[in-house]
């Protein structure tokens, strides 16, 4: 009964969002006006991306002058309805045109017309960036009415717009799951199994809707605490079940998904096929064109023997009522599966962990085509290709059939068969592919257009794809087992190989150098000071690595392993595991690409290079048996007050200590930065009273020593920096992580910047610190800095590289040699006078270590970062990127050391540089760098 009500409840709430969205002021003030009747039509849905014609009728009960008679829609003259132009201009011809006049019928009073509601936006294909942020605002419902002005009679029925007939809005998705719900649990003979759960909330607190659907609780059940422990921990013996034919009842996962929301017709795909899955008994479509078009049929309970349907409408909802690709923070969550800064991904990745789904659809558009995954190479190697590659080739070809028999779309295109390049799957970013570490068969499909007919070549790859699974569950799980198997084995079987190439199309296979194994047998994440440099970032990552479904454990006790100690509670991830591709892929420095002409999206992962932490690879087997127990569960460690010295040195070594010291500054505590590195105190270290830090210091992880009267140092007061961002939310929300405040630039003590357009006035007072080929390029152009100049291989170019950190107090809490990293494909060639040279690329020959940066070698040995002071301003200049996407977390203090410099007393004060910063005014014209490699092209997806 609780349900049945639910659904009843949907369907009201489904009514007052329609209402929400309907009828203008000047229809209702138009009702008190005229006496109504009855606009019968034959249709009452109308869409953007299809014309269509309606047949009305409606009787005055008089004869009534017909040449007298108005059509209105929404309460305006349809005369007043013209198609879009261009821009936001809708001054074209007719949206709404009359087909046939008004007439009677037979010498009645009633009156018959035919209207044509004709394509608003000039085409079937809504996908154009510049329509697709205009079109939402036209759906909804709509008093269509035909006027008697004589007297004062209106004939009105109400219709509905929309993009196409099955679109929801974010807030309309959940009433229409409920009411499927409704509807299935109403049915006596429907004893199928939904669940709903929400996976958590995002950015904006909107929640995560998620479904299940299978055969029975029992099925589910049994999956997730039988079958999958079994596959993760003893994979041989499932496979030997199914071997002799004793595998007996069991389910598999088919997780459809979207994360492009404004990709629009994957989140309606999803509810039509859990429509059609719970509350149908049979599903049949077609499949194929023309000779091969052939009718096939779904019997959904037996379906259901063999599948469990998981259904993630959307992992973005912010975006879904925003109309945007982008979550609320302004991050493309399909380039955050891997890093998982972004609260939406965490929960959804988890979710995968969770279920590692057999088969992962991921539903985008637009491209020039109707493509289906798999990619072109070069391929991610931790991935087990060749028990991938084939079925997932026939799973596309299943899929493609499907939509195209499915919908007016003639043909469809595999990348991996059409393409040499340029669609790689050599980023674990995106949601199939992070799906893949898992072993599912994980698919990119991308609809050529915004459209119903798009909408229904979707359905179409859902309904192929179900068929494919039924189809081949035994072969296709056995594959799913083998890659378990592998992991746990510890077997790198050279079957790979031949899928892992170089441009030339040359076979390189795994790049193993020296060792007969590509995988270590264990990654070692110690925690003692000795061996690690960031005991946060360590324990993060084990959160992360748990989270993600890969077993780690911690030393018993002390272990001294090649010539190491190890300290009892050291983390030990074993790679003889089945996720342990997935472990890999994170963890490894990663693979030289920059012999490929084209790459899709930045391919260096490396937590431990880019969030800063020390993680050693031991290959000797077993070393570490039976002295390890299972992790479950870390809590970060805080920090802890040592001694009892009126003040306290804060090591300048991880970010949680920025944030603290913001923290204070913003509660008015008295913070002094060391300007000199003397007896035990490290240049721009923070020293702090004991007392503040045991009040404000509970929450944040910092290493601290006493301040003895021995060890006193040259210091400058911090105040509050009041900072600004330019050019890059995602700078914004580093920044704002971080705990700066940001203000308007003509606020602000210091401006950073991805890019813009500057000049001195602008600066005057201020200081200055731009990031990447942009920002360099915006300073060049106003003539700022006499004698700096830079080049480039191209905006987009990425790498992970050596580099020579000198000491300043700038780079404070860098090692000399470090690894860093880039995706500006940038380099400074010339330096300014009196400028310090911060950081180089190192001139050594291996200087580049993983990325795809064709032309890399330009770089070596030239400077990387520069600062100089002049007497009214600082300006300092990064030729890397500092914030990308929020995972290069161990270049974020030189930011925040950055924008320290512009407060600190010592700082700019006059005398300290040479001049005031003189140049030309920046125009935003002049400022024009290509276009980023990962902000332009194709909708990847």
């Amino acid at each position: 009964m609780k349900k049945i009500f639910a659904g009843w409840l949907a369907c009201i709430m489904m009514l007052s969002i329609f209402a929400q969205t309907a009828f203008p002021v000047a229809a209702t003030e138009a009702a008190e006006e005229y006496k109504l009747v009855k606009l019968e039509a034959n249709r009452s849905l109308f869409s953007l991306t299809e014309a269509r014609t309606v047949e009305v009728q409606a009787d005055f009960g008089e004869d009534v002058d017909l040449t007298q008679l108005e059509w209105t829609f929404g309460g305006k003259s349809i005369s007043e309805w013209k198609k879009w132009t261009s821009g936001t201009n809708y001054n074209g011809a007719p949206f709404i045109t009359v087909k046939k006049e008004p007439h009677f019928v037979d010498g009645t009073t009633t009156i018959e017309a035919t209207l044509e509601f004709g394509l608003l936006f000039n085409s079937s294909d809504l996908s154009n960036r510049t329509i697709r942020t205009q079109y939402q605002q036209f759906i909804g419902d709509y008093e269509l009415a035909l006027i008697n002005s004589a007297s004062k009679m209106k004939a009105e029925t109400t219709v509905k717009l929309n993009v196409y007939d099955e679109f929801l809005f974010y807030d309309q998705i959940k009433p229409a799951i409920d009411q499927i719900f409704a509807q299935a649990t109403s049915d006596p003979a429907n004893d199928r199994y939904l669940e709903y759960q929400s996976l958590g909330k995002t950015v904006q607190g909107r929640d995560l809707h998620f479904v299940i659907l299978a055969k029975s609780k029992n099925a589910v059940d049994k999956y997730l605490n039988e079958t999958l422990p079994t596959a993760l921990e003893d994979p041989e013996s499932l496979i030997k079940k199914l071997k002799s034919g004793a595998m007996g009842d069991y389910q598999v996962p088919i997780w459809l998904n979207n994360i492009h929301p404004d990709e629009v017709e994957g989140i309606d795909t999803s509810v039509e096929l859990l429509r059609k899955f719970a509350l149908e008994d049979e599903v049949t479509f077609i499949t194929g064109k023309g000779d091969k078009e052939r009718t096939e049929s779904l019997k959904v309970d037996e379906v259901l023997d063999d599948v469990i349907f998981l259904y993630m409408f959307t992992n973005n909802p912010d975006g879904r009522v925003a109309n945007t690709r982008a979550n609320a923070n302004g991050f493309d969550l399909n380039r955050d599966n891997h890093y998982q800064t972004q609260v939406e991904t965490q929960q959804v990745t988890q979710e995968i962990a969770k279920w590692t789904p057999l088969s992962f659809v991921d539903m985008h558009g637009y491209v020039n085509g109707f493509l289906i995954e798999p990619t072109t190479p070069p391929h991610n190697p931790n991935y087990e290709y060749d028990l991938l590659y084939n079925t997932m080739i026939d799973q596309a070809n299943a899929m493609g059939q499907a939509g195209i028999g499915n919908s007016s779309l003639t043909s469809y295109f595999i990348p991996a068969e059409a393409w040499e390049d340029g669609w790689d799957d050599m980023s674990p970013a995106y949601t199939p592919m992070y799906a893949m570490l898992h072993g599912s068969l994980g698919h990119t499909v991308e609809v050529p257009t915004l459209s119903q007919n798009s909408f229904h070549a979707m359905v179409g790859v859902g309904l192929g794809a179900t068929k494919f699974v039924t189809d081949n569950k035994d072969k296709l799980y056995k594959n799913q087992l083998e890659i378990f198997a592998r992991g746990v084995n510890g077997e790198d079987n050279r079957a790979v190989d031949e899928y892992f190439v170089n441009a030339k199309g040359d076979s390189i296979g795994r790049v193993r150098g020296e060792h007969a194994n590509f995988f270590p047998d264990y990654y070692v994440i110690p925690t003692d000071e000795k061996e690690q440099k960031n005991k946060l970032e360590a324990y993060k990552m084990v959160d992360y690595l748990i989270r993600n479904g890969v077993k780690v454990e911690q030393t018993t006790k002390n272990l001294k392993v090649n010539g190491t100690m190890y300290p009892k509670g050291t983390f030990v991830v074993s790679m003889k595991q089945a996720k342990r591709g997935l472990a890999n892929a994170m963890l490894y420095k990663g693979e030289n690409a920059s012999d490929w002409a084209a790459m899709y999206d930045p391919i260096v992962v490396s937590f431990p290079e880019l969030r800063g932490f020390d993680v050693q690879e031991v290959r000797d087997p077993g070393v570490f048996a039976n002295n390890t127990t299972k992790v479950v569960k870390v809590t970060t460690p805080s920090g802890e007050v040592v001694g009892n010295a009126p003040k306290q040195v804060l090591a300048n070594s991880n970010n949680d200590t920025i944030k603290l010291v913001n923290e204070l500054l913003k509660n008015n505590v008295v913070i002094e930065r060391a300007t000199e590195t003397k007896a035990g105190v490290t240049k721009g270290d923070f020293i702090v009273s004991t007392k503040d830090l045991q009040l404000y210091g509970k929450n944040y992880y910092f290493e601290a020593k006493p301040l003895g009267t021995s060890n006193q140092v040259k210091t400058e007061q911090l105040r509050q920096p009041r900072v600004a961002a330019t050019g890059s939310s995602q700078l914004n929300f580093t920044l704002e992580e971080l705990g700066f405040n940001l203000v308007k630039p003509e606020d602000a003590d210091v401006i950073v910047s991805y890019g813009g357009a500057i000049n001195g006035d602008m600066l005057s007072g201020k200081s200055y610190v731009g990031i990447g080929v942009t920002a360099m390029n915006a300073v060049k152009n106003t003539g700022l800095l006499p004698g700096f100049d830079y080049n480039r291989t191209a905006n987009g170019h990425e790498g992970l590289f050596k580099a020579v950190v000198n000491d300043h107090v700038l780079t404070s809490g860098y090692q000399k040699d470090e690894l860093l990293y880039s995706t500006t494909g940038a380099w400074i060639t010339s330096v300014p006078n009196d400028a310090d040279v911060l950081a180089s690329f190192s001139d050594s020959d291996d200087f580049y270590v993983a990325g795809w940066w064709p032309g890399h070698e330009r770089a070596k040995g030239q400077t990387l970062a520069f600062t100089k002071n002049f007497e009214d301003t600082t300006i300092t200049l990064f030729a890397n990127d500092l914030a990308f996407r929020a995972h290069t977390q161990y270049s974020y203090r030189l930011i925040a050391n950055s924008i320290y410099a512009s407060v600190g007393s010592e700082v700019i004060k006059k005398g300290k540089g040479k001049g005031k910063v003189k140049g030309k005014e920046g125009k935003t014209q002049n400022n024009k760098v290509e276009e980023s490699f990962f902000e332009k092209g194709r909708d990847r997806d």
